[in-house]
């Protein structure tokens, strides 16, 4: 892992890289009767670099912001350059920060052509689940979480087709509910499988009404306000502190497989590479 020191010098050799096409591409050889715009020291803005600045049909009005704002942040960055190249540090060798760079993206670029290539990108419900069991001390939740269900109506809307439906437990009348609340209700949170966490629905619901305290015992409800109606039901709930369901952090671990896949899909193909250049002597070991 780099010294701070070293990283402070690479992201100060990173700043003179993205400032140094603004600061080199100002307009310095300008075409023949381009009009000077502005100027920061040896660098001058010419009319043709603001070429594709103003899209076509924009207003005079909108134009001549466009073209102040961006002339200031020109100027702005000419200024930073300057600034950034009269303090380089004595010590920094930006050539070699540069190569350094380089060769990160190269390598960087080619790994990816080898993952996009070879990684197999597959995980099985087997395989997602004995990780999960295998790293459950991965998946600790900090907040509660629950399923639910939940319609939020106005006040002065009917929602007597909802109250209805509201305790059917039957396939057709939840279709039923689902098509009549995404035509009344300003929110409608109706998927059984969907985990949200306590502290989003509690936010929905009249201040009050679903704490960390009472999630698991208050399981229904209809309430209303001055503003609104609201239908809830608490399907399941999981407290804090304890290991996320698997249904619930499926997505994360599912990154994580990928990731360890990935880095022994690297560390597999550099050890052939090393061994196959090794058995060529293309590789010496010099004493």
């Amino acid at each position: 892992m780099p010294n701070r020191a070293t990283m402070k010098k690479f992201f100060f050799a990173l700043l003179l890289l993205s400032a140094a096409c603004m600061w080199h591409c100002g307009g310095d050889s300008p075409k023949e009767g381009d009009q000077p715009l502005a100027k920061v020291y040896n660098k001058t803005l010419y009319k043709s670099a603001l070429e594709g600045v103003v899209p076509e049909g924009t207003s005079p009005e909108d134009s001549s912001l466009l073209v102040s704002a961006y002339m200031q942040r020109w100027v702005r960055e000419q200024l930073l350059m300057y600034e950034a190249e009269r303090n380089i540090p004595k010590d920094l060798d930006i050539d070699e920060l540069v190569r350094n760079y380089r060769a990160s993206l190269v390598r960087y670029n080619f790994e990816e052509k080898i993952i996009s290539e070879k990684l197999d990108s597959t995980v099985t419900d087997e395989e997602l689940t004995a990780f999960y069991e295998n790293n459950r001390d991965q998946f600790q939740l900090e907040s509660p979480i629950v399923k639910c269900l939940l319609i939020k109506i106005p006040a002065g809307a009917s929602s007597d087709d909802i109250s209805k439906l509201w305790n059917s437990r039957s396939e057709p009348d939840a279709a039923r509910l689902e098509n009549i609340a995404g035509q009344y209700a300003t929110l409608a949170l109706l998927d059984r499988e969907k985990w949200y966490t306590l502290d989003e629905i509690a936010a929905i619901l009249p201040k009050g009404t679903l704490t960390a305290d009472n999630a698991s015992s208050r399981k229904d409800g209809v309430l209303n306000d001055n503003d609104y109606r609201y239908f809830y039901r608490i399907l399941e709930t999981a407290q804090g502190k304890t290991t996320a369901p698997l249904d619930y952090v499926r997505g994360q671990a599912t990154r994580l497989i990928l990731h360890k896949r990935k880095q022994d899909l690297l560390e597999k193909w550099n050890e052939e590479l090393y061994q196959r250049e090794l058995k060529r002597e293309n590789v010496q070991i010099l004493k």
